[in-house]
């Protein structure tokens, strides 16, 4: 599989760091705003193309798929693009910044039938994916998920520390992943969502705090609180309230209520959710088959996420 990978920086490192390990996987191009940058990754990663310019990427006559790891705002214009020129596509979250956005990577992506997968990687941490088993065989219910999503960033810097060309948003980007998966792991569909957030940065114009509250079909809630003030312990913590037990997911780690380790080694080929993201694209274009987290199935996110919005601008 030759893949071009768009958007050198810190995420952009982590998909590269992964398709290595991925057999019959290989990039074949980078494309960076910064053709200084983009050439170090690329010696680095001994991938034979460089170019500044997406389209010229597409153009290689071995290109079969691209991973899009740019700026938030470039996201659902780059998907289309790589869609029209042929190519199937993984776009990092959020697949759009808007919903209008992501209606229409969607529509595109209908009427080609190419793979476009979007990169809500809690569906693929070997953490979740453990609690999804046992959600889906019936041994577990999720009562509520409480979710923290904390940042210490109060200047407009990537996950490097290094300055951003656009800015990073709590409800179109963090929110998302608690979002879909509070759907995906309870199966519900959300038929209430709430929002309220805290002043404006006065130089970036967004919210730096946000509390989120959900509510799926069959009752089970979330509730979710974002920051970028945050000056502790960092990332994102997941508590599964479940009839049968309460479990805590820290990235790739789990712990149930007691505080008592899951071994979770060997729910899947990797520990890496990246990794197992990449692996899900690569083998639904091999096997012809919608991926987990294509566009079609993360898309009511989205509409939630646009839901929110609304009602923050209105209050």
């Amino acid at each position: 599989m030759k893949i071009i990978l768009a958007g050198p920086g810190a995420f952009g490192l982590k998909h590269l760091d992964a398709i290595k390990n991925i057999p019959n996987a290989q990039v074949v191009s980078v494309v960076g705003s910064d053709l200084a940058v983009a050439q170090k990754v690329a010696a680095d990663y001994g991938i034979p193309h460089v170019t500044t310019d997406l389209a010229e990427a597409l153009a290689l006559p071995d290109a079969e798929a691209a991973i899009l790891a740019t700026p938030t705002p470039l996201h659902a214009s780059q998907a289309i693009q790589c869609i029209k020129a042929g190519k199937h596509v993984q776009v990092e979250i959020p697949l759009a910044d808007s919903w209008e956005g992501a209606q229409k990577v969607e529509d595109t992506q209908r009427s080609t039938g190419l793979v476009c997968m979007v990169g809500h990687t809690r569906r693929f941490n070997p953490s979740h994916q453990w609690l999804h088993r046992r959600i889906k065989a019936g041994e577990l219910k999720i009562q509520q998920m409480d979710v923290q999503t904390f940042f210490f960033r109060r200047t407009n810097t990537n996950a490097l520390g290094q300055p951003r060309s656009w800015t990073d948003h709590l409800l179109w980007h963090h929110a998302a992943h608690t979002v879909d998966l509070f759907a995906y792991q309870t199966g519900q569909k959300i038929v209430a969502a709430n929002a309220l957030q805290g002043p404006m940065h006065p130089n970036l114009g967004i919210a730096m705090d946000m509390s989120i509250q959900l509510k799926g079909e069959r009752g089970a809630i979330c509730t979710l609180s974002l920051s970028f003030n945050n000056d502790g312990p960092l990332g994102t913590f997941f508590r599964y309230i479940c009839d049968n037990g309460t479990y805590i997911a820290r990235y790739d780690d789990l712990v149930d209520g007691k505080e008592k380790p899951i071994d979770v080694s060997k729910v899947d080929v990797s520990m890496n959710g990246i990794e197992l993201q990449d692996r899900e694209f690569i083998a639904a274009i091999t096997e012809k088959r919608e991926p987990n987290a294509s566009v079609g199935k993360v898309l009511p996110c989205y509409r939630i996420l646009q839901q929110l919005d609304r009602s923050l601008q209105e209050r």
